[in-house]
């Protein structure tokens, strides 16, 4: 009953926060410190110290002096010169050369700079070139299909980040908003793309019916392998977050891997309802056995080059932590003990386990729909000459 309370309590504060400005991820009610600011600033000129590669990795010290220009903020066009220090750790230093564009940590004092240093190079505007071109290819390939995902991707980034993020933050469970984010990005996502009609219907039956198997399966997983969901540093500092949430981590790693496995699951659910209606449509006659007979088979064909998606998508994530243990030869056992690479084997096998049993449930679903004299879509009548 108050798992049921809950859902419902998350559905109506949906709709709120999709009528409030975008969250705030800062703390608005930690003090603020208007002495420090954040900028961008252009570098002029650099002069850097000749660096032997070979000593390069042993932990020397180097500096650069750096002139930049500041290009926003209150000290918006003046230029300053920085020592940047090089300490030889590969790992933390950074190169910059003339023409990066930069943040600025300033610290001003009385309305005069005291201190500044360079964070990091900006990347946002390499990352907008590339999301451009992204929605360019869209509408070059796809057309108004392509628009029409353009909107569903649109939709599902202001549920995830207006909504599930911050119901998160708030304390809410994360299985159940996770749950229900889901369903709505599923519904939403099809209906968009494909309109109100068995095609739709049945992808929606089929999608949502493996996501909550991977997420039975992820849920039951975490559980006897007991993972605690707090192998990444990013895990372990939201332990010290301002706003004080105590989160359940366990319930945030279900969370990542029904939203990690949805995506697949969706697209498996979508090729094998819009074939299977192309089917019907050219074959009328077709029993619904036999309609559920090509939809399985249309599934197994796939079945396995999705499952290779998910392996390798998560396989690449773990790269460089799988290369450290295959050079230091630990054993399959150890491996698969170990807590980050338990936690991916689980995300891959649960949700490609959700993705092959959405191919039965959209074949199903299909075959009733579209032999559902209720849902049966007219089809034009050719004039006998």
């Amino acid at each position: 009953m108050r798992s049921l309370k809950q859902f419902f309590t998350i559905f109506f504060v949906i709709i709120f926060f999709l009528s409030t400005p975008m969250v705030s991820w800062a703390n608005t009610d930690a003090p603020l410190q208007p002495l420090s600011e954040v900028v961008r600033g252009r570098i002029i000129s650099i002069e850097t110290p000749e660096v032997d590669e070979e000593k390069h990795g042993s932990f020397t010290t180097d500096v650069q002096s750096v002139l930049v220009q500041v290009t926003q903020g209150e000290f918006r066009d003046s230029e300053i010169t920085i020592d940047h220090t090089l300490s030889g750790n590969m790992a933390r230093d950074f190169y910059y050369q003339e023409g990066d564009r930069v943040l600025l940590w300033i610290e001003s004092t009385n309305g005069e700079m005291s201190r500044a240093y360079i964070r990091e190079v900006t990347r946002d505007h390499y990352l907008m070139y590339l999301t451009l071109f992204f929605i360019f290819s869209l509408l070059l390939i796809g057309g108004k299909k392509g628009a029409k995902a353009i909107i569903t991707l649109c939709i599902t980034g202001l549920l995830v980040i207006k909504v599930l993020l911050p119901l998160i933050l708030e304390g809410f469970n994360p299985t159940i908003v996770t749950i229900v984010i889901a369903s709505i990005i599923v519904s939403s996502t099809l209906i968009i793309i494909s309109g109100f009609n068995r095609k739709t219907y049945a992808a929606i039956i089929g999608t949502i019916g493996g996501v909550i198997i991977a997420g039975i399966l992820a849920s039951t997983m975490t559980s006897l392998t007991r993972l605690t969901g707090l192998s990444n540093n990013e895990a372990q500092t939201l332990m010290y977050l301002p706003q004080g949430t105590r989160f359940n981590f366990q319930g945030l790693l279900f969370s990542g891997m029904i939203i990690g496995a949805m995506g697949a699951v969706l697209d498996v659910g979508m090729s094998i309802s819009s074939s299977m209606d192309e089917i019907s449509r050219a074959n009328p006659s077709l029993t619904t056995k036999e309609l559920i007979g090509s939809g399985l088979n249309i599934g197994r064909d796939i079945m396995g080059t999705m499952s290779n998606t998910l392996i390798l998508a998560y396989t690449g994530a773990s790269m460089h932590l799988l290369l450290v243990l295959s050079a230091y030869d630990v054993p399959l056992s150890r491996i698969m003990s170990v807590e980050p690479i338990a936690t991916e084997v689980i995300r891959i096998l649960s949700g490609s386990i959700g993705l092959i049993y959405a191919i039965p449930l959209t074949a199903i679903a299909a075959g009733f729909l579209y032999n559902s004299p209720a849902l049966q879509q007219k089809k034009p009548i050719k004039n006998k000459v």
